[in-house]
């Protein structure tokens, strides 16, 4: 392939390895690219958590596949990588396990060498690794298995695998492990027992390593075909040969409270990562997926008045964590010294909001017991006369809030939008396959508005297949208006949302 010289600015490729599909298992590098792209250039093996890494500007190309489900060729992936490249733009080649293991990333590093087109190589943890690890079984034990191997089993269509040396993989002492094999298996264990290997050497076959569908079937050389077969295993799975399969002592991924369960996540992105953390410290696969974007409005008069003028206010309301942080963000906008604050006295909606707010060194005054603004607004006007009362939070607030405070008080209210909340979707992210054939087990819902800016990303999707975990009454009532199938937490609190699942989990 000849490129003519390019006059533009040169961009840069990295091949990134993304990994077997846990997207904890990215490398701390590699997500730091993936939030510097502009172009992100994936395969069906990059997990979708993986991809939401992805920076709100960069561009998705997906070559894993085209429509009718033909793969693209790889010398069309080269081509757009060059191109994209010669652009100018950052481009990640985002490829599942490790780029140089059977990853063909050779390939496209040699043609972007060819093109004049500086590249990194982001090495990544290989399924070959840690497929086998999240499933109890090591590659390598001291006592059985001193040498580990790693073949591919793909072939091209109407013939087997090229090269494979079972003459001497046959005799070797050590583990086997075949990646991309689940067509070709009887082919394998037949020319392995063929060669001299003992049809009754432990075997087993891994399917969707490091999810939630992770599934292992376990036998010997010999039975292995015909137990896959009954399991009607399906890729992307991964076979292993050799003794390290009869360890029966070292599983560990199913045996945690939320093992087997996926749930999507759609709180804001820069909100996802507590909840996600409690999730999958808890055993489940979370598919972060954003369905709102906080867009900060506080660039304009009405904001630096209320901030200027803050001494006239006894009292500031906090509704969500997300006012708590925009509000000090705005403080430091206008240069407002936190010590005008000192005077207030300050409420907030529930420990979430606290936790946010004691953060930045304050503490509330007042909390109500159930964590919604019709409480808040009552506790509110239990303590108010006539005070001046200062509520930053988001355009479009609770109207139980305020409602509840003018039935008790004549307190004097500034409502003041400083945020307002924009729908967000992945497009890489297919709601119907997610829920309507099982993929994503529930959505938690953490607001009114994650709801229905999950309705708008999934249009299309039939939500009466979609089950989801609600943090409390009104965001159950957003959802139980699109036939959604909901469940509500006792608290509206992350852990409660947590003990929700758990709870749901014990139903299966």
């Amino acid at each position: 392939m000849n490129y003519e010289q390019n006059t533009k600015k040169q961009g840069k490729v990295w091949l990134v390895g993304a990994g077997p599909s846990d997207q904890e298992l990215l490398t701390v590098k590699g997500k730091r690219l993936l939030s510097e792209a502009d172009v992100i250039v994936y395969d069906r093996l990059a997990g979708q958590g993986v991809l939401t890494y992805g920076a709100e500007h960069a561009e998705y190309i997906d070559v894993g596949k085209h429509s009718g489900n033909h793969r693209v060729r790889q010398s069309e992936i080269n081509q757009i990588l060059v191109r994209e490249a010669m652009e100018g733009k950052k481009v990640v080649r985002l490829k599942g396990g490790d780029p140089f293991v059977f990853g063909r990333g050779a390939e496209e590093a040699e043609e972007l060498k060819k093109a004049g087109i500086p590249f990194e190589i982001v090495p990544g943890v290989t399924s070959a690794v840690s497929v086998p690890a999240y499933q109890g079984i090591p590659v390598t034990h001291r006592d059985a298995a001193s040498s580990l191997h790693i073949i591919t089993a793909h072939k091209k269509e109407g013939h087997e695998p090229d090269e494979i040396p079972f003459r001497e993989l046959a005799g070797v002492k050590g583990t086997l492990v075949f990646l991309m094999g689940v067509s070709t298996l009887p082919f394998l264990c037949a020319n392995l027992i063929r060669e001299g290997m003992d049809p009754q050497t432990p075997a087993a076959i891994l399917e969707r390593g490091t999810t939630a569908r992770q599934r292992k079937i376990t036998g010997t050389l010999e039975t292995l075909e015909t137990l896959a077969k009954e399991a009607k295993i399906q890729t992307p799975a991964i076979i292993v040969v050799g003794e390290v399969c009869a360890c029966r002592s070292l599983e560990w991924y199913d045996k945690r409270p939320l093992a087997g369960m996926k749930i999507m996540v759609t709180r804001p992105k820069e909100q996802s990562s507590r909840l996600a953390g409690m999730l999958r410290e808890e055993g489940a696969e979370v598919l972060e997926a954003p369905a709102i974007r906080i867009v900060p409005e506080v660039e304009n008069e009405r904001v630096s008045q209320v901030l200027f003028h803050i001494q006239k206010y006894q009292w500031i309301v906090f509704t969500s964590p997300t006012g708590v942080e925009v509000f000090w963000n705005a403080l430091r906008q206008y240069r407002v010294d936190v010590r005008s604050l000192s005077h207030l006295r300050i409420a907030v909606i529930g420990s979430g909001t606290a936790r946010a707010l004691e953060a930045h060194g304050m503490y509330a005054d007042l909390m109500p017991e159930i964590y919604d603004g019709e409480h808040l607004g009552a506790a509110l006007g239990e303590v108010l006369s006539d005070e001046h009362i200062l509520i930053p939070r988001a355009k479009i607030g609770n109207p139980e809030l305020i409602r509840e405070i003018q039935k008790r008080s004549e307190a004097v209210i500034e409502d003041l939008p400083i945020y307002d909340t924009h729908y967000e979707a992945y497009g890489f992210i297919n709601y119907q396959e997610e829920f309507e054939q099982g993929k994503t087990d529930y959505v938690m819902f953490t607001s009114a508005s994650t709801v229905r800016g999950f309705a708008q990303a999934a249009k299309g999707l039939d939500f009466s297949k979609v089950q989801a975990l609600c943090i409390g009454k009104q965001t159950k009532a957003a959802a139980d208006h699109y036939g959604i199938q909901t469940f509500m937490a006792e608290q509206p609190t992350l852990e409660a949302m947590v003990a929700l699942a758990k709870e749901r989990k014990k139903t299966w």
